[in-house]
């Protein structure tokens, strides 16, 4: 059997030595992970927040400021940016056509992920260390 029978890769790709960039079953993988760390970590925000539902301000304040309430919601937070930073890319890559709108929009939605775990993770920190 030739080596062309196997290669099932158009004759453009072969030509250029283009193929499988070797990354979507990471990607694949990554988004499932974080989806099932996000279903934990939302039962766990969602019993949190139910149970601080009637409580004032100090109450809820003291609540986020013990270690594992910090520490989960800090995961939550960089999780859930994480896992939307992933299937926004997912989105953009199989829908936006034009090279250059692809990228803006990619380095934009990265930008603004960063920005907004930044402002969770602070704000979190900032409740749990008293400042």
């Amino acid at each position: 059997m030739s080596t062309n029978a196997k290669d099932l890769r158009n004759p453009l790709k072969r030509a250029r030595g283009l193929g499988s960039a070797q990354s979507g079953v990471g990607h694949w993988w990554t988004q499932r992970v974080t989806a099932a760390a996000l279903l934990v970590l939302a039962l766990w925000f969602v019993i949190t927040v139910l149970s601080l539902l009637h409580a004032d301000f100090a109450t809820a304040k003291a609540a986020v400021a013990k270690p594992w309430n910090a520490l989960l919601l800090i995961l939550f937070v960089i999780t859930m940016f994480w896992h939307a930073v992933l299937g926004l890319q997912v989105v953009i890559e199989d829908y936006v056509h034009t090279r250059w709108k692809e990228v803006v929009l990619l380095v934009a939605i990265k930008f603004l992920a960063v920005l907004g775990a930044l402002a969770g993770v602070l704000a979190v920190l900032r409740i749990a260390l008293g400042a």
